[in-house]
Order: structure tokens, then C-alpha cells, then sequence
């Protein structure tokens, strides 16, 4: 493969279309109130992707994408964003997934993820990363990726022992707290960041932290190598293993959405890297980037 074509970073995980319904009031169970409902791409990896786009890299998604018209539509969009998706595993049996999610004024209020097709199609959506494509066993993949959770727990403890991943520098993101301790087998990986919120790191670490700071002592105590902890508008913290916790502070801004921050966050801080910057500096322009995202209206 000529290199002008390598891609700048893998994404594997859920590609899927968002359909959020945002409200600026208050919601209370059984609310029936005026807002807007969108549908866009969306999904963990399908999020980091756009974001890493729009920074000017070249990300290659591996993910499952159904061939029905929901799988059509979402594969247009992708290129059109200039996002790789020749590795793309597509099903002609597997519909496309999809992602609900009510946002009220104080923030999310609930949400359901249909990632049943990234699910069943398991360890299908990695075969680039085996057969000569983008690596081997014996040649494996030695860039980055980005991993998301909701990929099954059985194909992550795989890949925390695949030789496919021996070399990779594995930037890891939960998908949600109920889908966080999927990543425990990944904790000590070489090789591997995890981006997690405060109630994630809690549920890994086993540790009622207060503050992030805490919460990334106490992953890196578990094992992790390296924990990047946010706490919505407070302060944030990065711990490597060996070299202590930083903090910084978001910017305070008005929240118009919050599906997406987090892998805006994770997307921006590795771009952030990919410039040189030191960790503090890194940690504060993810920040920015994520208080720019929540603070814009879809489509503005």
C-alpha cells in the first residue's frame, strides 16, 4: 500500500446514527415538551473519526455497517468527511446500529444504544488488521488506534492478548459506565491510554474517588498505565504510571449538548500529541476543544 494511503489512525468500534431530542427545559419522567430531534453519524469511533477529520488526519474505520438503507446513507457520509472506510466489515444480514438519546437542560437524561451488529459481527471487523491489509501477526499494526467499549467483553480480553496489537499505541474510551469494566482486561496493556469520565474511572479503579485527580491515582494503582479523568466542567486529570497526575481546568462555557464530548475530548488531546505538546498543554487543548463542542448548537 502506498503510504500517501496509510491511515493517519485506526478507529474501531460503533459507527451508527445518533437520533438525539434536545430540549432547553427541564425533564422529568413521562415529559412530553418542545425541542429538536437530529440524526447524525455518530457512535464512539464514528465520533473520534469526525473529529480527527476535521483536525486534518486520515482515520480508517473498522466497524460493522449494515447494506440496508440506513448502511447506504451512513457510508456516503463518511466519505464525504473524507473518513476511510475500505475496511469497513459490511453484513447483508446485520442492520445498521443506531443510538437514542434524550438531552434536557441539566445534561443527558437517558439513552439507548443498539450496537447489536457491531456486536454480533465480533472479531470480523479486524480482519485488516491480520490478513496483510494494515498489519499481521507478524507485522502488526505499530500506529495508533483508538478502541471503544462497545465492542463485546470477550473480543477485548482477545485483544488485550493478540499479538495484532502488540504494537499499537491503544487510546481507549469506554462507550458509557455501564459498558466500562468491558476495558478491564485492557488496563495493563503496554501500550494502552484510557480517556474516561469520574463514574468510569470509579467502576474500573473499584475506588469512590472524589475529584479526578484521585480517580487516576486510583487507576493507576489498578494497573493502568496511563488515565486521562474528566468530570463534566470541573477539573480534569492525566496520570502516567511512574510520572504522577496533572490537572487543568475546562473552560466554562454554556452546554447546548453533551452526546460526542468525550470522544471530542479523547480526539482532540491525541491530535494535541501529534503536534508535540507537552502533557499539560495537551490535557488543555482537548479541554478547549470539548467546551467548544458542547457550546454549539448542532449544525452551527
Amino acid at each position: 500500500m502506498k503510504r500517501a494511503m496509510t491511515p493517519d489512525i485506526l478507529c474501531i468500534g460503533s459507527t451508527l446514527w445518533d437520533i438525539i431530542g434536545r430540549t432547553h427545559v427541564a425533564l422529568r419522567p413521562g415529559g412530553d415538551v418542545p425541542g429538536r430531534i437530529t440524526r447524525l453519524p455518530g457512535g464512539v469511533a464514528m465520533n473520534i473519526a469526525m473529529t480527527l477529520a476535521r483536525f486534518g488526519l486520515r482515520p480508517a474505520l473498522l466497524t460493522a455497517i449494515g447494506r440496508d438503507a440506513e448502511g447506504e446513507e451512513l457510508i456516503a457520509a463518511c466519505l464525504r468527511m473524507g473518513l476511510d472506510t475500505a475496511h469497513v466489515y459490511r453484513s447483508d444480514d446485520l442492520p445498521t446500529d443506531r443510538y437514542m438519546a434524550i438531552e434536557g437542560a441539566a445534561g443527558l437524561v437517558a439513552a439507548v444504544a443498539d450496537a447489536h451488529s457491531l456486536e454480533a459481527a465480533g472479531a470480523k471487523i479486524l480482519r485488516a488488521l491480520s490478513d496483510g491489509s494494515l498489519g499481521s501477526a507478524a507485522a502488526p499494526w505499530p500506529g495508533l488506534i483508538a478502541l471503544d467499549g462497545n465492542l463485546t467483553e470477550a473480543l477485548l480480553a482477545e485483544i488485550a492478548q493478540s499479538p495484532l496489537f502488540a504494537r499499537a499505541d491503544l487510546r481507549l474510551a469506554p462507550a458509557s459506565p455501564g459498558k466500562a469494566e468491558r476495558l478491564s482486561p485492557l488496563l495493563g496493556h503496554a501500550g494502552a491510554t484510557l480517556y474516561v469520565n469520574l463514574e468510569e474511572a470509579r467502576l474500573l479503579s473499584h475506588v469512590e474517588a472524589a475529584t479526578s485527580a484521585e480517580a487516576a491515582e486510583a487507576m493507576l494503582a489498578r494497573g493502568a498505565r496511563r488515565v486521562l479523568v474528566t468530570d463534566g466542567g470541573r477539573a480534569c486529570a492525566e496520570g502516567r504510571a511512574g510520572a504522577g497526575v496533572v490537572t487543568a481546568h475546562p473552560p466554562q462555557v454554556l452546554v447546548a449538548r453533551v452526546t460526542g464530548a468525550g470522544d471530542t475530548f479523547m480526539a482532540a488531546h491525541i491530535v494535541a500529541e501529534r503536534r508535540g505538546e507537552d502533557r499539560q498543554t495537551a490535557l488543555q487543548s482537548a479541554l478547549r476543544a470539548a467546551a467548544d463542542y458542547v457550546s454549539k448548537e448542532v449544525g452551527s
